[in-house]
């Protein structure tokens, strides 16, 4: 196995830091998830928050705007093509197994980049079906008097708490049917900038938002 790369070292001590939560549902909270610089380098990317209006509360309303660290993106953005390494590396993988206790194996890493602006908002969902784990990188500082965390909910309905949302923390929990999650509505002065994490089914269909979309985790050799 070749030697951790200096993004997956730091993760895997963010992750061996990490709090663990287990109500209203189990997860993760943590901190320092990335070198400095690499946060520094996704935030400057190229990529300009989309126009979209209402997003009726779910992100594929506007699918076509949204941004993957797919192959064309690794292949022009070198940031790209370290974190998805740094990701789909074995060492990474088996530390998250173990962490939280679920399995991986012959999954696709997809990572997605939000620009979330004012107006934006998520309804309250579970993620379960095709994401078999779920983590949140969050990129930049609220706006003064601002929280941009994820909201966690006990229940559809019923309201739970938020994330920490400062840079460079992050969440993580794996899918299921009580893990209820969103984005109320509410201010956001400038732009709400974060990655989502998922490892997917093997069906998952678009491929072109998967990192190594001929290459699951399980078939990876390091």
């Amino acid at each position: 196995m070749l030697e951790a790369t200096p993004t997956a070292r730091q993760f895997l001590g963010a992750l061996a830091a990490s709090r663990r939560n287990d109500l209203p549902y189990r997860h993760w909270l943590l901190d320092n998830m990335l070198p400095s610089r690499m946060v520094d380098d996704i935030v400057a990317l190229p990529v300009a928050a989309p126009e979209i209006g209402d997003t009726q509360g779910r992100r594929e309303t506007h699918n076509s705007t949204r941004w993957f660290f797919g192959q064309a993106e690794q292949a022009r953005f070198p940031v790209c093509r370290d974190l998805a390494a740094a990701l789909q590396s074995r060492e990474v993988v088996l530390a998250l197994e173990q962490a939280c206790g679920v399995t991986l194996g012959g999954s696709s890493l997809r990572i997605e980049y939000c620009l979330d602006t004012d107006g934006f908002w998520l309804e309250p969902h579970t993620d379960i079906g095709a994401k078999y784990f779920t983590m949140l990188v969050y990129l930049t500082d609220p706006a003064p008097g601002e929280q941009w965390g994820t909201d966690i909910y006990a229940s559809a309905t019923q309201f739970a708490g938020t994330a920490p949302s400062g840079r460079n923390h992050g969440l993580i929990f794996i899918p299921g049917a009580d893990t209820w999650h969103g984005f109320a509505k509410r201010k956001i002065t400038g732009v709400r900038r974060s990655l989502i994490v998922n490892y997917v089914t093997p069906a998952w269909r678009s491929r072109h938002e998967l990192a190594f979309p001929e290459t699951p985790v399980s078939q990876v050799e390091n």
